[in-house]
């Protein structure tokens, strides 16, 4: 009850903003477009700018308020977790799309909970005792600022009917005053949708000088329209109303996944070659978990790099989803340290679901740093009917391994014996182990498991683990919680389908030497991976200038299977864009929106987005609306 209306115990514009299931001018708006005002109407509530980002637990709690949630203490702990330093408007977007805001249906049913008349009414002193004692407790001031409103409180009681009445009310006036503020402030007005927006005192600190018509011929690769002239533009009108835009259309054609160009040389079988398998583990905010690999050359070389998605033995009639997840490999060189790192290239070439690069290589120490652009390797709403079962009693009632876990086990063994040689080092089982309880084995820990586990060449047999994973169970007598817990970890849901998780395996072979390679960790996306993308889309991509100082440039790389456009921001200032892609056909990106923005940081740049053919055997056009926000 405490989690209900406690939370919205102050019912003025600075505890709600909107209920994003209101009303919202459809018919001039669209259903996205209405979404995306609404988190920025109550981002900016809180912030002064979309560019800050939320700082602790106590600011997200409030901004979600500002959203018309309600969020409990376990629903914030869930986004703001012990590893997590800041949440940017794009994250507080993301989580607006799970969180649905608070219904007079869900606030009724709360109180009706409690009213042990049912007659419509609380004792003020019965609401004291609940709200302060049960559930999440609120204070006693926050307790009082319910029972103080006149129009909801008499003798003693609380209507809470007129009170959820009064809720809902105020917070569809603060969210419209909200909106209101964005459509006449001059700083803000249309930010995203509208017509042209007038100089402002905020460019004051962001100078943007009105772009030329011959800036806007640059820019657009169009006429200044004439005096008169009432032809519409080929843009989405949210491009309209900012201040400079640029719109990018490509054609592509049926993906055949062959490039024209196959790179394989003809005498490869006969060069020295190097293996390690890896994966791609998606985490709840969406973000990529990999290994990260060093190889060593002993002496310059011809290399060829391949890198695909591990086809792993399943089960008959199921199928591996992710073998259409998009993998490439990034090969950087360590000059004086790990931190200075240099791109040399990136497996661009396609085979079906390989990816490759050929060149010549020096001697030395390089990363290589596996890549895939999360368009296809992100979460999925899948209802499952029924929890597969992991172990089961047999005749003599000891516990045994399922069929179907025991094909997952030798899936998931397949997948982290990383050298391929049908054993797991104490390194390997390490990745493992890190990757599903966030802690590692010792060598002791090592010594014990060898003792009563199978071992051949003091590293652990796939039976010793299958053996492993039973005694987990016998040690919870049959409860497969802990089993669960390494399984959903790992990227599989409850029907033992691995939905989100890649593994992969890539492959290094040198004409003159032996090539060796190792993972070494396993992490997010690193700063270099970020840094070695914008390079390569810098050095391959069409360029557009998006403002009249030639600051603002956007470089859209295209390949047979991906774009990729990437964002310069050579100001002193930091800058919004807005990003529209509802033209677009048959497309999907890793954002997950048609309609977002993006930050970006004074002399900086950074990836915009990532965007893959929604079903590759069709056409698909890329059509893109890039917006600078004043």
């Amino acid at each position: 009850m405490a989690s209900s209306p406690g939370s919205n115990a102050s019912l003025s514009c600075e505890k709600t903003i909107f209920s994003e299931s209101s009303q919202a001018k459809k018919s001039q708006y669209s259903e996205e477009e209405t979404f995306y005002m609404n988190c920025r109407a109550a981002y900016l509530a809180v912030f002064k700018s979309s560019l800050e980002n939320i700082k602790s637990k106590e600011q997200l709690c409030l901004v979600l308020q500002q959203a018309g949630r309600n969020p409990s203490q376990k629903t914030v702990n869930q986004y703001w977790t012990s590893q997590t330093t800041t949440l940017n408007f794009d994250d507080f977007c993301n989580i607006l799309k799970k969180e649905k805001p608070a219904t007079k249906t869900e606030l009724l049913k709360a109180f009706l909970k409690v009213d042990t008349n049912n007659d419509g009414y609380i004792l003020h002193t019965e609401l004291h005792k609940i709200l302060t004692m049960r559930g999440e407790k609120m204070t006693v001031e926050e307790v009082n600022a319910i029972t103080k409103l006149a129009d909801v409180n008499s003798n003693g009681k609380l209507d809470y009917n007129k009170f959820c009445k009064l809720y809902m009310t105020t917070s569809e006036q603060c969210r419209k005053t909200a909106l209101e503020k964005l459509e006449v402030d001059s700083r803000l007005r249309h930010q995203q949708f509208g017509s042209q927006v007038e100089a402002s005192s905020e460019r004051a600190t962001s100078p943007i000088s009105k772009p030329s018509s011959r800036t806007t011929r640059k820019t657009d690769h169009k006429p200044a329209p004439k005096r008169g002239d009432n032809r519409t533009s080929s843009s989405p009108s949210s491009a309209q109303s900012c201040k400079a835009s640029i719109s990018s259309t490509i054609g592509m054609g049926t993906s055949s996944n062959t490039n024209s160009e196959l790179i394989e040389p003809n005498t490869v079988k006969d060069w020295q070659c190097a293996q390690s398998k890896g994966c791609f583990f998606l985490e709840e905010d969406g973000e990529i978990i990999t290994h990260k690999y060093r190889l060593y050359l002993p002496q310059r070389s011809t290399i060829y790099i391949t890198i695909k998605p591990l086809n792993l033995s399943q089960l008959e009639g199921k199928t591996s989803p992710w073998l259409s997840v998009d993998t490439a490999l990034y090969v950087l060189k360590e000059n004086e340290s790990q931190e200075n790192l240099q791109l040399v290239s990136f497996t661009e070439a396609q085979n079906k679901e390989m990816f490759m690069w050929k060149g010549e290589l020096g001697s030395g120490i390089y990363w290589l740093i596996p890549f895939t652009s999360g368009c296809k390797l992100k979460k999925i709403k899948k209802q499952i009917t029924g929890e597969a079962k992991l172990v089961y009693r047999d005749g003599d009632g000891e516990l045994a391994l399922t069929k179907e876990f025991k094909a997952a086990l030798s899936d998931i063994f397949e997948m982290i014996d990383l050298d391929g040689n049908g054993l797991l080092s104490l390194e390997e089982y390490n990745f493992f182990e890190l990757r599903t309880s966030g802690e590692k084995c010792d060598e002791e820990a090592w010594a014990v498991c060898k003792e009563n586990f199978d071992t051949k060449k003091n590293e652990l047999t796939r039976q010793g683990f299958m053996d492993l994973n039973l005694m987990e169970a016998n040690d919870r007598e049959g409860d497969p919680s802990d089993l669960w817990v390494t399984l959903l970890s790992l990227g599989y849901n409850k029907a033992l389908e691995m939905t989100e998780a890649c593994p992969f395996v890539i492959d290094i072979y040198a004409e003159k030497c032996k090539p060796r390679i190792k993972a070494v960790y396993l992490e997010a996306g690193s700063r270099q991976l970020n840094r070695a993308i914008c390079k390569s889309v810098v050095n391959k991509g069409d360029v557009k200038v998006l403002d009249s100082r030639e600051s603002i440039i956007v470089y859209t790389y295209k390949s047979d299977t991906r774009i990729t456009s990437v964002i310069e921001n050579k100001s002193e200032n930091k800058v919004i864009i807005h990003v529209n892609n509802e033209q677009s056909k048959n497309c999907v990106n890793n954002r997950g929106l048609d309609i977002f923005a993006v930050e970006v940081a004074p002399k900086s740049m950074m990836v915009c987005q990532h965007v893959m053919p929604l079903k590759e055997q069709e056409e698909w056009i890329y059509n893109c609306v890039h917006s600078l926000v004043p």
